[in-house]
């Protein structure tokens, strides 16, 4: 009855409100709609797809003959999307990239298509139009994004739990008020649960003093395969794009001193090349200015960049479609608690940062994102340090916008500049209002340069892979190919229609079943054909796959860690690597896990220093536990040790995978485990500091089936 109550209360007071954004909304809706239809009937002048994409050699040849229209620097979201708009404008087009594409900030979003829930809230408490406008924009992009390639990305219901009785109209009214701002662009109405109704839902959370939860609805995607889809889709429209291409600086005429192209150099070989263009574009992200200051060493920084950290737990830890919100952290930020890949993910932080290309988690945001997940599930769920599987630092590139009178306000929507030699730079705003990013930017290519070009054809162009794309289109898969039906959603999910190129290459298994379709590791669908398929996509080293072609380093680092030697064989053979390149990846591969995928922090969990706090009842049974291995009383373990005790029992594993499994253990990396190391690693276990160690569970079913094979069968009862 009291819930009743509320719910009935909530309406009355939400409707004065909901009035006056409704207004708004009906203005922006009939602004928009005589340049929607504008759009539809463009759509038939957009370029010609090519069926076959180009080789990254093609490409850096195609950068080389003649002069282009227009020229991107940076492959992230907004730089690819510039490429796309312009080359779909059928303008001369070219890309570079110095890394790889959507290696910085663009693969280490939250994984959110959204408008933003906190914006609308400061729009409407600070009256701000401008802020109300960002969220009208970013919801309308998010419809866009969500139609234009259906494969990666689908609706998210989000829960918020309420635990006090007034917050159940307050959050109600912002929510309803989100659905109304989207208008006929809403994904699903949103709506009120009562405490049991959420309980159901989301099991995990706390139920002392929860009150109900509202749930509503956005966007969630698979970002660097998005943006991935987004240069694939530019290079078939004509696009000359190329990664691993570094700007060393910008080329001036001598004439006018106007910006005509760039001295660029191939990271992978050295050879360093001119590329010339009529407008160059700065679509760098969080490296703005240092491109900026190419052009100009006295131009002021606009970028003032923002360090958010995400980690990746278990997918037990969430339901399978279900995610939540805290919108109000112990220090005012926003965390959000989404199932992401089967996996769980939880973020972000928001701390100032210097740039840098590898951005490093820090032990104290994850401490910070642990804890606030502690506060809304429920006490029989231990959050613990040890199931943090991955974890990443990605920098959001907030600016100031130099033309503003109020140089020291950040500016929360994008902002595009034009130099006076003609350099436009596009910078801030957020993944989801890339397109409407790109469009801008080039409508103000256009203008300054005087480049013959129509208007934006983005709006409604389908990405790679989606063309013919249903959601059943994994049965085909299964049924054609004879792969998992696991592996087989994956590929749909991953690359849409051409899952079908990825499953005509794969490997047979020489099993019953699955015919075809070998995993790189076994707790996840991601098959080697998949790396075969990322040379083709332009991936160039070992990183490219386990980051951006599959998301392995960002679900679970160990496993990437593991997958690393098979995936470096494979790439070797498809690109003529060398012994000594082979080792060179696999060395940088692992560093890039270690530091910026948050491997260190995990294995600083068990250090040298790890302090032993075990009751001595405890610290008897681990010793008599590692004397079963160390028989000849060495006080350390090693392989041989190990695999006596497994041969014991009938238990087979090769050598490589153990010393893998000794090696996560082994702190002084000196290829044995001694009693101390191993007392310290079941002390971190009981602190929940560690999980999953592979040395614990191994020991421990050893000890249980030795203790059995030594039970009479007389004592035992007979037995069957």
């Amino acid at each position: 009855m009291a819930f009743q109550k509320a719910v009935k209360g909530t309406a009355l007071i939400g409707g004065g409100a909901i009035a006056t954004v409704f207004g708004l909304s009906q203005f922006s809706q009939h602004r928009n709609k005589h340049g929607a239809l504008v759009q539809v009937q463009a759509a038939e002048a957009v370029p010609a797809r090519k069926e076959q994409l180009p080789t990254r050699e093609q490409q850096l040849q195609a950068l080389q003959s003649g002069e282009f229209d227009v020229l991107v620097i940076g492959g992230g979201a907004t730089g690819c999307g510039c490429a796309l708009d312009a080359a779909t404008r059928g303008l001369k087009t070219a890309l570079l990239e110095r890394d790889d594409f959507s290696s910085g900030t663009s693969s280490r979003s939250t994984k959110l298509i959204h408008g933003g829930v906190r914006y609308l809230q400061k729009a409407i408490m600070k009256l701000d139009f401008e802020q109300y406008r960002m969220v009208k924009e970013a919801l309308e992009e998010r419809a866009h994004l969500l139609q234009s390639a259906p494969h990666l990305s689908d609706a998210l219901p989000i829960m918020l739990p309420i635990y006090k009785w007034w917050q159940l109209p307050y959050y109600w009214i912002g929510i309803k008020l989100y659905d109304l701002v989207a208008g006929s662009q809403c994904l699903k109405s949103s709506y009120v649960l009562t405490k049991s109704r959420a309980l159901e839902l989301f099991p995990m959370l706390r139920r002392d003093r929860l009150v109900g939860a509202i749930v509503y609805y956005d966007g969630q995607h698979n970002d660097a395969r998005m943006n991935l889809a987004i240069a694939l889709t530019a290079a078939r429209y004509g696009a000359a794009t190329a990664n691993y291409t570094e700007v060393r600086h910008l080329l001036k005429s001598s004439d006018t001193g106007r910006v005509c192209g760039v001295r660029c150099r191939d990271v992978l070989t050295g050879k360093e090349f001119d590329v010339r263009a009529k407008c160059v574009i700065n679509a760098t992200g969080p490296f703005t200015d240092s491109v900026r200051k190419m052009d100009d060493q006295e131009v002021p920084n606009i970028c003032q960049p923002s360090a958010g950290v995400h980690i990746v737990m278990p997918g037990y830890y969430s339901p399978d479609n279900m995610g939540l919100l805290d919108p109000d952290t112990s220090d005012g930020r926003v965390i959000f608690f989404l199932p992401w890949e089967k996996m769980t993910i939880a973020g972000t932080t928001d701390s100032p940062t210097d740039v840098t290309a590898h951005p490093i988690p820090t032990e104290e945001d994850i401490n910070f994102i642990l804890c606030e997940v502690r506060n809304y599930l429920g006490p029989d769920v231990e959050v613990r340090r040890g199931d943090v599987l991955a974890a990443w630092s990605g920098i959001r590139p907030l600016v100031t916008n130099p033309d503003s009178k109020d140089t020291q306000s950040l500016s929360r929507n994008h902002v595009v500049t034009i130099s006076d030699s003609g350099l436009i730079t596009i910078a801030g705003g957020k993944w989801t209002t890339y397109r409407a990013m790109a469009r801008d930017t080039i409508d103000a290519a256009v203008r300054e340069h005087s480049l013959q070009a129509g208007s934006c054809q983005t709006k409604g162009l389908q990405l790679e892979g989606a063309k013919d794309w249903t959601p059943t289109l994994y049965i085909r898969l299964v049924q054609d190919y004879g792969l998992e039906s696991e592996v087989a959603q994956h590929l749909a999910s991953t690359y849409g229609d051409k899952a079908f190129e990825v499953a005509k290459i794969a490997q047979v298994t020489g099993k019953r079943w699955p015919i075809v379709g070998k995993r790189l590791v076994s707790e996840f669908p991601y098959i080697e054909a998949e790396v075969v398929y990322g040379v083709k996509e332009y991936a160039r080293t070992a990183v490219d796959i386990i980051s951006r072609r599959t998301r392995l380093a960002f679900l679970n680092v160990q496993a990437a860690d593991e997958a690393l030697p098979r995936i470096v064989d494979i790439m070797a053979k498809e690109l003529n690597w060398s012994e000594q390149r082979k080792k060179e990846e696999l060395e940088t591969a692992k560093t890039f896990l270690y530091y910026e995928m948050g491997y260190k922090v995990k294995t600083d969990q068990l250090t040298d220093s790890s302090e032993i706090s075990l009751v001595p009842s405890d610290i008897e049974r681990y010793k008599k536990r590692f004397r079963m291995f160390d028989k000849d009383k060495k006080g350390f373990i090693t392989i041989l040790d190990v695999q006596r005790v497994l041969q014991s029992i009938s238990v087979q594993m090769d050598e490589d995978t153990l010393h893998e499994i000794l090696n996560e253990v082994d702190l002084n990396k000196n290829g044995q485990v001694e009693l101390n190391e191993f007392l310290q690693l079941m002390s971190a276990i009981q602190k929940g500091r560690v999980s999953g160690s592979r040395l614990a569970v191994l020991m421990k079913s050893a000890e249980e089936n030795l203790r059995r094979q030594a039970i009479p069968v007389d004592r035992s009862g007979g037995g069957l």
